[in-house]
């Protein structure tokens, strides 16, 4: 069934090939006649085996429409053929892997078509034409095939990439999500072990206590047991828990934001607190997870504008909402002094992805990035109350590694295929230059005075009539004026400056001046 489709669909997109390609053939030849209409009829069935086997040989599409153009004219451009120049010459591009067999055509064409300009009498200009007619309508048509051909592979290669980089990417952020439960687990072990020992310490002391009872003491004893087993048992689960390559402490467990804002200061850093006391973590009524959380957010805060922005002012706000039952708190850096030295290397940013890991974990919601003035802002938002999760505002999704390739990717190949573009046209331009140029300073010196022309007697050497003929000759004869008898050779002189329709025609055989007279084109 799908290669049916498949077969379907290849067959309709060669018919619709082959309409668009006979449509102007169709309005040529309900006009044509003689030794025209003969090929414009041939059109037809040879654009059709074309079409059928275009997708497999693009350059024998080609070649049929090139060779249906050659004989219609020498010229190469036609209106008949136009349309199938263009299309098979954007197909070869498209379809055609290597481009160098587009090359090797492209230049035989030039050389037949100068061979045949040749043979035919049509003249350089015919050629200069034909070349003209190759560049626009064949050339340039498939540079944009292979130019689109190039973008579908890079963006696929971009996407391949992109998925790639994605995945390594979330890799990393699920193993910084595990470190920072890792330093979650550390976090309970200092605190809760540190509890369990003050329990196992109070019953030792209830077990030698003497005013206690024996049956008392025997309970004491079975509770500072446990307690030691239960503290064992936290840190042997803890010790499974926590990752080779976490940091040791390098703070007390139990240091609050005021204490790592003075160390911070005393270090250098410009930073100031707002609202710091009675706010502060620790306080009455925030949870353990949440005040650990708070702490946290600031430390990385402080961490990444010692790292990222020296010397600048950083502000930390601790503002608590009993009324909406959470805490805020946030940590600004203004923009960084342009005299403060070059900046350390940027992280990979997994710093934030394990305190977003943290924030959530307690319920909050953490949200990051520059801020109005030009610096950087952290903040987040947390529960008062244990077990509560506050609900994250929804905003616009960051685009992805996998998007942004993709974007550049494709700004890439845009400036390519206008680099492609525009060379091709300067070419042609400059080319088009040359040859008007040159163009008009053969006609201005190709006028033959009417006096030297009067003087011409027939029977001369062909040497002593050249002697006195302007440097150049008319490229031709003008449009329409019939062929000399066999065996003349003639040249054309200007009557008028840059007048084409007529011209004076000397001919010569054996040497010797056998006619002259005036043409006109009809």
């Amino acid at each position: 069934m799908i290669q049916w489709i498949r077969r379907s669909g290849a067959a309709r997109n060669a018919l619709v090939l082959w309409l668009a390609a006979c449509a102007p053939v169709l309005l040529k030849a309900t006009s044509a006649g003689g030794r025209d209409l003969w090929v414009l009829l041939a059109g037809f069935p040879l654009l059709a085996g074309a079409a059928a086997v275009g997708r497999t040989r693009p350059l024998a599409g080609l070649a049929v429409a090139v060779g249906l153009s050659l004989g219609l004219s020498v010229e190469l451009f036609t209106s008949s053929f136009w349309a199938a120049l263009a299309l098979w010459g954007y197909l070869a591009g498209r379809w055609t892997a290597a481009a160098r067999p587009a090359l090797w055509f492209f230049a035989a064409v030039a050389v037949v078509d100068a061979l045949a300009a040749r043979l035919t009498g049509a003249g350089v200009w015919a050629w200069f034409t034909a070349l003209t007619t190759l560049l626009f309508n064949v050339v340039l048509p498939w540079l944009l095939g292979r130019y689109r051909r190039q973008y579908e592979h890079l963006v696929r290669a971009g996407w391949e990439l992109a998925d790639r980089m994605e995945r390594e990417q979330r890799a990393v952020a699920d193993r910084a999500r595990l470190r920072e439960r890792s330093r979650i687990a550390g976090d309970m072990h200092d605190s809760l072990g540190h509890d369990l020992a003050l329990i196992a310490l109070r019953a030792a002391a209830l077990q030698v206590d003497p005013e206690l009872s024996d049956r008392h003491r025997a309970a004491a004893a079975e509770l500072r047991e446990a307690a030691a087993a239960a503290t064992g048992q936290l840190r042997d689960i803890i010790g499974v828990l926590r990752t080779g390559d976490d940091p040791a402490p390098t703070a007390p467990a139990d240091e609050d934001v005021g204490a790592l804002v003075d160390r911070a200061r005393a270090a250098g850093l410009a930073v100031e607190l707002e609202d710091g006391g009675a706010d502060r973590p620790g306080g009455p009524g925030l949870p353990p997870m949440a005040d650990r959380a708070v702490y946290r957010v600031v430390q990385e805060a402080l961490t990444n504008a010692a790292k990222h922005a020296p010397g600048a002012a950083v502000r930390v706000r601790l503002v608590r909402d009993p009324a909406a039952g959470e805490i805020t708190v946030s940590v600004a850096n203004s923009p960084r002094p342009a005299d403060s030295g070059p900046p350390e290397l940027a992280s990979g940013g997994n710093g934030l992805v394990g305190l977003d890991e943290r924030v959530r974990l307690a319920g909050g919601v953490l949200a990051h990035g520059p801020s109005p003035d030009g610096g950087f802002e952290v903040s987040a938002r947390l529960p008062l109350a244990p077990g509560v999760a506050l609900v994250a505002e929804r905003a616009a999704a960051p685009s992805s590694t996998s998007a942004r390739e993709l974007a550049r990717a494709r700004q890439r190949v845009r400036r390519r295929l206008v680099e492609s573009i525009t060379v091709p046209l300067a070419v042609a331009a400059g080319l088009a230059v040359l040859w008007g140029g040159f163009h008009f300073y053969t006609q201005y010196h190709s006028v033959l005075d009417r006096t030297t022309y009067d003087r011409l007697e027939l029977g001369e050497p062909r040497a002593d009539v050249e002697s006195r003929m302007p440097p150049y000759t008319m490229d031709g004869a003008p449009d329409g004026v019939a062929a000399p008898p066999p065996g003349w050779d003639c040249a054309y002189y200007g009557v008028r400056r840059y007048d084409g329709r007529s011209a004076y025609r000397l001919c010569f055989v054996d040497g010797r001046l056998v006619g002259k007279d005036v043409v006109t084109s009809r």
